[in-house]
């Protein structure tokens, strides 16, 4: 066993997977236990979620008639000097410098250091501090990632001349695939944490993105980064922002969340967020190790089914919802996109519950490896597993609770009064199966 994933004893899953069939080695072990580990009662874990939900659900019906959130309109003013520090030249190309110099120590690290998680910060940084420190950066500091993307830096040293218009249809697709394809190596490619396997995952990513740059401008990185679209997400939840004059301000995060886009794609992006996160939490099951090390396919393509059947499941979950709402409301002629910015906090929720334990012990690992000490160990973790049972699920239901308030703000600005209650019943019924089944995941 990896110093990792010994850190982790709530987590023995990979452990027992490398021990045995070998399919997927990935010593960057997640915070999420199981029902031996986490305390949890399942009664009241399922009881509490369905009564947090009902109770805001009916609360809202009640008392929140009107649509109150605003948008990329709302917000007060930082002063402008604070304003001008953010915009300044200086300040851009000093973030922009500062990301093209952590890409290059990550590259050094990958191609000078040892082929060994637990001597080389490479992987860590890429599936720690990048992967899940853009969560708690994005939401302090807003789309963090579109200024210190170093590829952005890269393509500024020669941008096309006459870059094409990007089509109309294409939104975050590209994003979402991206999203897909990087939750795959996380989660289930063999040897995901060697040189190797880096070096090629980086190079394919690397051209990708600079090809279609210099195909269609820099826009290009804020619809197909995987991890430019996910920070810009996730900074929609960010208390910090920009009003629709370019004014940066101080705002509820459910402004910021109203004024989500309605970009094609965006369902995709959210969903394999809630599905990855999801398989995530279902890859640390025995009963699912088993069926790995047993299934005469082999452990990585039933791990790889096992991943688009719970994207798949997302995705088709959500399609049900919006097909049910367009019955009860048929002047709605967007189901799919008006009402999928409520889905980001439940993915956050999942999130948090299933990354934190693993940010606050392998992240300080990874800073102080990368420091030069060789094979450092992993800090104890914050909380017993008392406390983290109830951060998980505390995050899960808080996530959806977020998600019943911005759907409701949302249906009463679309549908009639009458029908304002009623005509969100089917995002009612699709958050408490997602409540249920990201509690389940937790305790099975």
């Amino acid at each position: 066993m990896t110093a990792v994933a010994a850190a982790h004893a709530a987590v023995p899953a990979h452990a027992a997977v490398a021990a045995h069939a070998e399919p997927l080695r990935l010593p960057l072990a997640h915070g999420v236990g199981s029902q031996h580990d986490l305390p949890l009662s399942p009664f009241y874990a399922y009881a509490g979620a369905f009564t947090a939900l009902l109770v805001s659900f009916l609360a809202l019906g009640l008392l929140w008639s009107s649509s109150r959130f605003r948008g990329d309109l709302s917000g007060h003013p930082l002063p402008a000097a604070l304003q001008r520090l953010a915009d300044a030249p200086a300040t851009r190309t000093a973030l922009r410098l500062l990301g093209a110099a952590a890409a290059v120590l990550f590259l050094l690290h990958l191609l000078l250091g040892p082929d060994d998680p637990d001597r080389n910060p490479a992987p860590g940084a890429l599936y720690v501090l990048l992967w899940v420190g853009l969560v708690p950066a994005s939401l302090l500091l807003g789309p963090v990632w579109r200024l210190l993307n170093p590829l952005r830096a890269l393509h500024a040293l020669r941008p096309p001349r006459n870059p094409r218009p990007l089509p109309a249809a294409l939104g975050i697709r590209p994003a979402a695939a991206g999203l897909l394809l990087f939750t795959w190596l996380e989660l289930v490619a063999p040897d995901n944490t060697s040189t190797a396997t880096l070096l090629t995952a980086l190079a394919v990513h690397t051209a990708v993105q600079l090809l279609g740059a210099a195909r269609y401008g820099d826009r290009w990185f804020a619809h197909a980064d995987p991890f430019e679209v996910y920070s810009s997400l996730l900074a929609r939840l960010s208390p910090l922002g920009r009003r629709a004059d370019g004014r940066l301000v101080l705002r509820s995060p459910f402004h910021g969340l109203d004024s989500t886009p309605h970009t094609p794609g965006l369902v995709a992006t959210v969903c394999v967020l809630l599905g990855s996160t999801a398989y995530d939490g279902l890859s640390d099951n025995p009963r699912w190790i088993t069926t790995l090390q047993t299934s005469s396919l082999g452990p990585v393509p039933t791990a790889t089914l096992g991943l688009l059947a719970a994207v798949a499941l997302a995705a088709s979950c959500y399609g049900l919802c919006a097909g049910a709402l367009r019955l009860m409301n048929p002047a709605l002629t967007t189901p799919l996109t008006s009402f999928a910015h409520s889905l980001l906090p439940i993915a956050l929720g999942y999130f948090v519950a299933h990354y934190f334990s693993l940010l606050v012990t392998e992240g300080p690992r990874n800073v102080i490896l990368a420091g030069g000490t060789d094979n450092a160990p992993s800090p104890a973790p914050p909380l017993g597993p008392g406390g983290l049972a109830t951060l998980q699920v505390v995050a899960i239901v808080t996530g959806h609770v977020l998600g019943v308030v911005a759907a409701h703000d949302r249906s009463v600005r679309l549908f009639p009064p009458a029908r304002a209650v009623a005509g969100q019943l089917p995002l009612f019924v699709l958050m408490i199966a997602y409540t249920l089944g990201g509690i389940g995941l937790l305790i099975a």
